[in-house]
Formats: structure tokens, C-alpha cells, sequence
């Protein structure tokens, strides 16, 4: 008896998935959802990369960093985010790329006013959707460039599809098996459209620890921008402009901080050293004496370290 391949198996099972489904009646999704829109505009240039198969990551991640202006093809990126023993492309991975090329990975909150936000702000946005069944998966990324609430669809790079329209219901339903899991690629400075504080803030502090100091910079100031006496972000900013050589601003935003905060030894830690790189080594002293004296036992070490680094230094400029 003749056999179906492999090939024709996964169409035909993405065939009857959108029959079934696309027979469901019922109220308008993306009316239910965003009650208050008046229509999202597709963003019609969005770049498109057809994947090969299984390379829906890279080609996917590719179109979200072109569109925030990194020039990047899905070659350029497989390497760092295409698993072969996996035949796909881990989310940390996508992640981390996004990260090692400036700009600020954000994962969206999982809801389609959270996908709405970043397309009306001109991000359109990566989804992990599940285009099988759940005994049968079908793990997929596409990237979504518009909701279309005349006819309840969404519009998606997808696959060897430029525009792939997808009804609103089977989309929700393919995302859910994905957890809902969505990112956007944010040019540092810029802000989700539906901002989480704690998302955000892990978001850039991320960046900023595998050296990308020029975008934190810019995403911590954004940060301030929005909640301009958080000491999170002073302190994240601080350390950015330490790290890029710029003690003489770093000083000042530890400034600000411990004027709100003076108890907080880890900033005048930092301080001594932002002062210490400015040759003011008596002042540093001070500020790093004090900073012992408010710090917890897991603070001593290194603002000890410190210490001996101002004292090294001080002895050296009186030689």
C-alpha cells in the first residue's frame, strides 16, 4: 500500500488543523481583544527571508533585527542560533543574539494588546506557535506584522510565506501551545509599548552584562525617562558609564542615588572607584570607609578589595 511522506504528511495535518479550527464560530477575536482599536496598520516593509527547512529561527530573528536597522541575514545568524540535534532554534538563543547585536531583546507580556503596542509603535514581533497537535508538534517561529480587525486575522512572515494571513481564532490557538511566548527587538533608548517594569529592567540589565555598555547606556537613561527616581536603574546607568569610561558621570549618578539612598553601600562602593579612576583618591577613601560600614557580610569582600585598590593608589601618588 502506498505511503504518505513525510513532507505531504505535515501539509496535510496543517490542512485539516485550519479546517477544523476556521469552522469554530464565534465572535470576533482581535474585536474581543482590542475593544478600543480602531485597526493596526501592517507593516508592509518589514523584510522577509524565506527559511529553509527547520530555519525558522534564524530567518525569523533576521527580520526583527532588520527592521530595527542591524543588518543581519538568516546565514548570519545560524550559526549562534540554529541547534541542529534539535532541527530548530532555542528561544535563550534568539535571545542572546538579539542581545550581542545592540539591541534589547523584550518579551512581551502574551497578549495581543501587548503585540498591537509594538506594531502600532512600528516593531513587528516574534511568536513561537505550536502548528501541530499536542501529541504531534510542530514548533514554528513567525514574525507578526499586522492585525487585521476588519477580517479578524493575523498578517505573519511565515515560512516561505511574505504574508501570511491566519485567521485570528487559529493563530490564538497555535500561540497557546507556544506559551504565548512573543519578543520584539527594541533599539536601545526605546520603550515596549506595554512596559513592565521588572521585564524591562531585566531586559537591559542583560544587555548590559555581556559588555554591550553603549546600548545599556542608552536603555538605562530610557528607564530613568520613565521612572526617574528608581535607584535599579541610577544604579544600572552608573555602572554602564563606569564601565565606558566615563567616571566623571558615573560619579554623578551615584550621586543622586545615595541622596535619596544613602544606606546603600554596593553605590558608594562604586563611587570610591568612580572617584579612585578620577585621581581623587582622599575622597575615595572616605567614600569607600563609609560604604564598609553600611554593607551586608555578603558586600565586605569586595568593597574590602576596593579599599585596598584606593589605598595602593594613594600610597603610590605621595611616593
Amino acid at each position: 500500500m502506498a505511503q504518505i511522506s513525510q513532507p505531504w504528511r505535515r501539509r496535510l495535518l496543517s490542512a485539516l488543523l485550519v479546517v477544523v479550527l476556521s469552522g469554530c464560530a464565534g465572535s470576533p477575536v482581535l474585536q474581543q481583544a482590542l475593544p478600543e482599536s480602531d485597526g493596526i496598520a501592517e507593516l508592509t516593509d518589514t523584510p522577509f527571508f524565506p527559511q529553509r527547512e527547520y530555519q525558522c529561527g534564524p530567518a525569523a530573528l533576521a527580520t526583527v533585527l532588520q527592521a530595527s536597522g542591524v543588518e543581519a541575514t538568516p546565514a548570519d545568524l545560524v550559526r549562534t542560533v540554529y541547534t541542529p540535534g534539535r532541527q530548530g532554534s532555542l528561544q535563550v538563543d534568539l535571545l542572546a543574539t538579539t542581545r550581542a547585536t545592540g539591541r534589547v531583546p523584550y518579551v512581551l507580556g502574551g497578549t495581543l494588546s501587548d503585540i498591537a503596542g509594538e506594531l502600532r509603535a512600528g516593531r513587528p514581533v516574534v511568536v513561537l506557535q505550536n502548528l501541530g497537535v499536542k501529541l504531534i508538534p510542530r514548533w514554528h517561529y513567525a514574525v507578526v506584522v499586522g492585525l487585521n480587525l476588519t477580517d479578524d486575522t493575523v498578517v505573519l512572515r511565515s515560512g516561505i510565506d511574505r504574508r501570511r494571513v491566519m485567521p485570528a481564532k487559529l493563530f490564538l490557538k497555535t500561540w497557546a501551545r507556544g506559551d504565548y511566548w512573543a519578543f520584539t527587538a527594541l533599539r536601545p533608548g526605546e520603550l515596549p509599548a506595554n512596559v513592565e517594569y521588572e521585564r524591562y529592567i531585566s531586559a537591559v540589565a542583560a544587555v548590559e552584562q555581556i559588555g554591550q555598555t553603549d546600548a545599556a547606556i542608552l536603555a538605562w537613561r530610557a528607564a530613568l525617562g520613565r521612572w526617574p527616581d528608581d535607584i535599579v536603574a541610577r544604579f544600572g546607568l552608573g555602572n554602564a558609564l563606569l564601565s565606558a569610561r566615563k567616571p566623571a558621570e558615573a560619579e554623578q549618578q551615584y550621586r543622586v542615588l545615595l541622596a535619596a539612598r544613602p544606606g546603600v553601600a554596593a553605590a558608594r562602593n562604586n563611587l570610591a572607584i568612580a572617584l579612585l579612576k578620577q585621581g581623587r583618591y582622599d575622597e575615595a577613601l572616605l567614600q569607600v570607609e563609609r560604604a564598609l560600614v553600611d554593607a551586608s557580610d555578603a558586600e565586605v569582600n569586595e568593597i574590602t578589595d576596593s579599599r585596598r585598590q584606593i589605598q595602593a593608589a594613594l600610597g603610590d601618588s605621595k611616593q
